[in-house]
């Protein structure tokens, strides 16, 4: 992490992506980014001049930025505000945009400078998390996955784009291959070419059929296969190495968050 009083440069795991924690008085002149840009205010409030006029964002709302859009940024009153965004390269944005549109264009427009929308701002704060190591993943892991989300959640200017269903065959396939090999470290591009889908169709069509991303669906299967180590006796750090995880607190971590106590206190209650 790269740091001063105001700003804060945070490492990410997904080459194309950077990541900024500000909270700074500070009047931006007019300027432009090569990147697309988003991010949300969490405390006080901006104004700032966008392709679209004047606009304000107060915190909870969803700010975003396309490339060679030219913008500015000023308070709204004394204080300081606050917000975390991430810049994306746009070839990245435009591989994401090609799987949103099954394959059939790159192009991809934030349709406006500040989005007052509670699910997108949710779907940017966990993208931020997980691809700054904030949730206790690993970022290189599920990175795609939480930006074609963001994506999608977001509204976006989008040609071709026609919302098709993936197909229930290939949402079975895709789980079944999680469920036989929970320690194979498949990506999100891997299981989509495996089942025929793209990304998004993929990430959209298990999260229907589960109510889990497949990343989040394969760490549930890791995880219950650490249990059942621990409850056969198998000591916390070789349960960990067995069952995928990078390491001994990496498993705690998510132990404690699936079920509310550490592995530690678990093998106790069944000793």
């Amino acid at each position: 992490m790269v740091a001063s009083a105001e700003f804060s440069m945070l490492r990410c795991g997904l080459a194309g992506v950077g990541a900024v924690e500000a909270e700074t008085r500070h009047v931006f002149p007019r300027h432009w980014h090569e990147q697309y840009g988003i991010g949300v205010i969490h405390r006080g409030a901006q104004r700032s001049w966008s392709g679209r006029g004047m606009v304000e964002a107060g915190a909870g709302d969803v700010i975003t930025v396309n490339p060679g859009e030219v913008h500015d940024g000023m308070p709204v009153g004394d204080g300081a505000r606050a917000w975390t965004m991430l810049y994306v390269d746009p070839a990245l944005i435009g591989a994401l945009a090609a799987d949103l549109s099954e394959g059939r264009t790159a192009f991809y427009e934030w349709s406006s400078p500040v989005i007052s929308d509670g699910a997108a701002a949710l779907r940017f704060r966990r993208a931020f998390a997980g691809l700054t190591g904030g949730d206790g993943e690993s970022p290189a892991s599920h990175g795609e996955e939480l930006l074609l989300a963001l994506l999608g959640a977001v509204p976006h200017e989008h040609s071709g784009f026609d919302g098709a269903r993936a197909p229930e065959s290939a949402i079975r396939r895709a789980r079944q291959r999680i469920d036989d090999e929970p320690l194979a470290a498949v990506t999100l591009a891997e299981l989509a070419r495996d089942c025929g889908l793209s990304r998004f169709q993929l990430l959209r069509g298990f999260a229907r059929a589960t109510g889990l991303t497949p990343h989040a669906y394969l760490v549930q299967r890791r995880i219950d296969l650490a249990r059942r180590l621990i409850a056969a006796g198998e000591g916390l750090a070789e349960a960990a190495a067995a069952s995928g995880f990078a390491d001994q607190s990496h498993m705690t971590r998510t132990f404690v968050r699936r079920y509310g106590l550490s592995p530690g206190r678990y093998a106790g209650a069944l000793a």
